[in-house]
């Protein structure tokens, strides 16, 4: 755990020497030495202390875990010394089976969720379908832009690794320089045309990107179920960076981060809600180092709470509303803000698949099969440690008739002479003699087969769903291994179910807020995807739009995943369903069959198939008079060739 080096977790006031001329957010005094920042301080550690005495309580089990997924095991003096002697004789190992579990259930999600576009949305009426559509398309060029798949990933693996993954939507605005050339005035307009070269600082980004939040310095509201953070007092995490980082936020954040400046370079600012972990014990390498001259570590502590600002001195207000809060190193209050968000939520998804409803903590997928995996573990590592044994020869030697440094010789083909009292005496097997060797491990990797199909049939990450075929003497027929499949593809359909309702809704529907609330630059899209010919009805001729902040201001709702993914009797289905209603009249009268078709498609791995659609010819009736007039003008054509 790091040792803060200034400050405590108290909010004692901060002595400064001057006063660096900060203009604070909505008016207030939030210099270092004033009340209202210790105040404030101290109201925000104290939640964060109350958090971390409950969410501590997991983190020995968590990081058990991590030495697991890791492969690393603990050696002891003797293996050591054995491995300095010669690296290539095995020592205690993890067999990574947790890990292709984990590697399986999280394949599964990514097949289900990654999907272009992420996030889909719904409107309300037909009048707003061309501004649902707009909006979707500039979410999912955000998403593709921040490379949210990466912080998708972890989140999953954060749920199955520790019981729940976090993650956190935030608006970024970052900033680049543009060169340019610009004209240099010419005196009296005489002489050549010259040009100078400047740089302008522009926007390179603006939109959504997601942060993904270490369960090790997660900190709800221990009073509310982790699948259900949105009901809590407040809501924080720890996330580390250094001085100069910070810096650089407080310029470019207008205002939203302050008080940077008054902390000294040479100083380490630590929180005691960061603690160390384990995954990085077997390589030697950790993030969470304790500084030295060339960086300066922080602590940064946020926390996101409802409160009554007439209690806490932030405003006149009898009612609670959501605010944010930073502290540096338990000890600088950093940002103070009302959230003043469109969804008023906290902006923190959290997926746990296998809560229970009731606790702040959930146990993870991998600590149900951790205990089978320590067996597993253990039947490998005994008959490697007998094995090891068995292979040294074990000698019971009468040291006066023997040479003993001969026989000590670990050289291939040695010679080992006889004293000379045992010359001519015959019967050397009573002076040298192996001592019989019995192998009681020799059952253990039988074992490990059962040990491995228990946690198959826990993880529901079977054979066949890892791409194996199942091993047996008999013939597996193709419904058997279907019907298996099916199975358990329908038990990690279930986990996906889970993580879409609780956190993929609420981060589709959160992102879609802030890109409405807080998008000020114009954007270009393809016309790419399911809405191409939509939106070229809308923009003839066009391979890219723009789209302002006002043309995606619509009511909107997120279309929920149900988590499965197309397998190949799952699109055997559609193509018995496509044939059924290509092949029935009164079928194909209620049902749409070209969208049958790009649904199939579509599932088998086609992303553009609408881009091979033809123009739809549109038909109307006129007047017999009309048509012949039209068509004598030029204006209309026979479908069969021109006017002769």
């Amino acid at each position: 755990m790091p040792v803060i080096i200034q400050g405590d977790s108290k909010g004692t006031p901060v002595v400064i020497s001057e006063d660096l001329g900060y203009k604070y957010p909505e008016g207030l005094d939030l210099r270092p030495d004033s009340p209202l920042h210790a105040k404030i301080v101290s109201e925000v550690v104290s939640r964060a202390s109350e958090s971390y005495a409950v969410m501590s309580n997991r983190h020995s089990q968590w990081a058990d875990v991590d030495k697991t997924l890791t492969c690393y095991i603990d050696t002891d003096s003797a293996e050591e010394a054995m491995k300095a002697q010669d690296k290539r004789k095995p020592v205690s190992i993890v067999i990574p089976y947790s890990f292709a579990t984990m590697e399986t259930i999280i394949t599964y999600l990514m097949m289900a969720f990654l999907d272009d576009p992420i996030f889909k949305y719904e409107v309300a009426g037909p009048e707003d379908v061309l501004k649902g559509i707009l909006l979707e398309k500039a979410v999912d060029m955000q998403m593709r832009k921040a490379k949210a798949g990466l912080a998708l990933h972890t989140m999953f693996r954060d749920n199955l690794a520790y019981g729940f993954g976090a993650i956190a939507p935030y608006w970024a605005r970052d900033w680049a320089y543009r060169s340019e050339s610009v004209e240099v005035p010419r005196w009296f307009g005489f002489g050549k045309p010259r040009y100078d070269r400047v740089q302008r600082r522009v926007v390179k980004y603006e939109g959504n990107k997601l942060l993904n939040v270490d369960p090790y310095n997660f900190l709800p509201d221990p009073n509310v179920p982790i699948h259900d953070i949105q009901r809590g007092e407040w809501l924080g995490w720890v996330r580390r960076s250094n001085l100069v980082n910070l810096l650089d936020e407080e310029k470019s954040s207008d205002g939203a981060v302050f008080n940077a400046r008054y902390m000294n370079g040479g100083t380490t600012y630590r929180s005691i809600y960061a603690p160390s972990t384990d995954r990085g014990t077997k390589f030697g390498i950790h993030t969470n180092n304790s500084g030295g001259y060339s960086t300066t570590p922080v602590d940064l502590l946020y926390m996101y709470i409802n409160l009554v600002p007439a209690s806490w001195g932030l405003g006149k207000s009898q009612y609670p509303e959501k605010w944010l809060f930073c502290v540096a190193g338990d000890q600088y209050l950093i940002q103070a803000q009302p959230l003043g968000l469109d969804h008023n939520m906290y902006p923190i998804c959290v997926a746990a698949s296998e809560y229970d409803g009731y606790t702040v903590g959930a146990i993870s997928r991998m600590e149900v099969v951790g205990g089978l995996q320590n067996i597993l573990d253990w039947l490998v590592n005994s008959h490697i440690a007998n094995v090891r044994k068995a292979i040294n020869d074990m000698i019971i030697v009468d040291p006066y008739m023997v040479n003993i440094n001969d026989l000590k010789d670990p050289k291939p083909g040695k010679l080992v002479r006889l004293r000379r009292s045992a010359w001519g005496r015959g019967g050397v097997d009573q002076f040298v003699k192996q001592l019989a060797i019995t192998d009681i491990t020799q059952g253990h990797i039988k074992d490990v087969s059962i040990i491995a199909e228990l946690m198959q049939q826990v993880s529901a990450a079977t054979d066949t769903v890892q791409g194996f075929m199942r091993k047996t003497s008999e013939r597996i027929t193709a419904t058997e291994n279907q019907n298996t499949r099916v199975s358990a593809l329908s038990r990690l359909a279930k986990i996906a179910k889970i993580v879409s309702m609780q956190a993929m809704y609420d981060l589709g529907y959160m992102v879609a807020s802030h890109t409405q609330q807080l998008m000020n630059e114009e954007i270009f899209v393809n016309l790419t995807g399911e809405w191409r010919n939509t939106l070229l009805n809308s923009y003839p001729g066009a391979d890219r739009i723009r789209i302002t902040p006002s043309e995606i201001m619509v009511n909107y709702d997120v279309i929920m995943k149900d988590g499965s993914i197309s397998t190949p009797d799952y699109l055997q289905s559609w193509v018995d369903v496509f044939k059924i209603i290509a092949e029935n009249p009164i079928l194909m009268q209620r049902f749409d069959i070209i969208n049958v078709f790009k649904q199939y498609a579509k599932l088998t791995g086609v992303k553009d198939i609408d881009r091979f659609e033809l123009p739809q010819m549109r038909a109307s009736v006129g007047a017999d008079e009309n048509v012949l007039r039209e068509a004598e003008k030029g204006n209309l054509i026979p479908m069969g060739g021109a006017v002769q």
